[in-house]
């Protein structure tokens, strides 16, 4: 039948997803937690659950307003690429029921994170491709790819380790703090240049420093979005113990050529491990949480 969800198809990721370092360095990223930044902070006020200390300051340098419109406009976009292909998922298909349902538990938990996304329009789509590939862009945009739902055949805990970690990436504006990164780089490259006499050679060797401060606190994103997706799971009603069977599939999965999903979010013994020794601070916020009403079953394989 011509008016069938396809599962197969290429939908290009929206450029933003890109643009926060999903195919360049900022998402190849693991473990500077501490980093420079968080070095120079005063220590937080004591809290149940994990600590990751404050948002970078770095965002303040970028409008939160445009960056979410942009991702809007990006997510619209990408919405309207999918249906052309009949790749965008009804309202009624099962795994977007399914992954619908799961948000709503996660959402109401996002607001101690970020006050603005009590007052973001969160949206969650299913998009039919075959990569395996999730994301969350900045207003709570919300995109899972068929494939990782049914390559990894995931069960209702590991999906909410998943939308978790990625709804970390945008209440912590890891996106927006990129951007502000890279016009302080900017910035700061150019006028160390003109006071050095170094012109545009001084502009690409300073930016190439730049870059690499980047990816130093982009892996740090990676660690707080781990910690954050497995809190927001837990208090959501879904075990975070998931977090660790969930990086052991995509470990399995990267033999081989190693999937999209793999390329952005690196999987191995240390990811598993930083898990592993934050489960105790967020088992007990499982245990008082609630349960689903409703569990779901992954896609049939292929």
């Amino acid at each position: 039948m011509n008016d069938r969800f396809q599962t197969d198809a290429q939908v290009p990721l929206p450029a933003m997803v890109h643009g926060r370092g999903c195919r360049c360095a900022l998402h190849a990223r693991r473990l500077f937690t501490g980093g420079l930044l968080a070095a120079a902070t005063l220590p937080a006020l004591a809290r149940e659950g994990v600590d990751v200390g404050p948002r970078s300051s770095f965002s303040k340098l970028v409008s939160a307003e445009q960056v979410e419109q942009a991702a809007a406009a990006q997510y619209q976009q990408m919405r309207q690429q999918a249906a052309a292909q009949k790749a965008l998922a009804p309202d009624n298909h099962p795994q977007l029921l399914r992954l619908r349902a799961i948000a709503q538990r996660i959402i109401p938990h996002t607001y101690e994170w970020n006050p603005r996304a009590q007052g973001w329009k969160w949206e969650v789509n299913l998009i039919g491709s075959k990569e395996l590939n999730a994301f969350c862009m900045p207003g709570g945009k919300i995109a899972f790819y068929f494939g990782i739902l049914q390559q990894l055949q995931l069960n209702d805990d590991e999906v909410a380790m998943i939308m978790g970690h990625e709804a970390a990436h945008a209440l912590r504006e890891h996106a927006r703090e990129r951007m502000g990164k890279t016009a302080a780089t900017r910035i700061g490259a150019g006028l160390i240049s003109s006071l050095l006499g170094l012109g545009g050679t001084g502009d690409t060797l300073l930016n190439m420093g730049g870059q690499l401060l980047t990816l130093k606190f982009s892996r740090e994103d990676e660690s707080e979005a781990d910690l954050i997706g497995i809190e927001l799971a837990a208090r959501a009603g879904y075990d975070p113990g998931a977090g660790v069977t969930l990086w052991q599939k995509m470990a399995e999965a990267s033999k081989g050529a190693p999937p999209q999903f793999l390329s952005t979010h690196p999987s191995g013994p240390t990811r598993i491990r930083d898990i592993q020794d934050n489960l105790p601070k967020v088992q007990p916020l499982y245990q008082r949480a609630p349960r689903p009403a409703q569990r779901f079953e992954p896609p049939k394989k292929a």
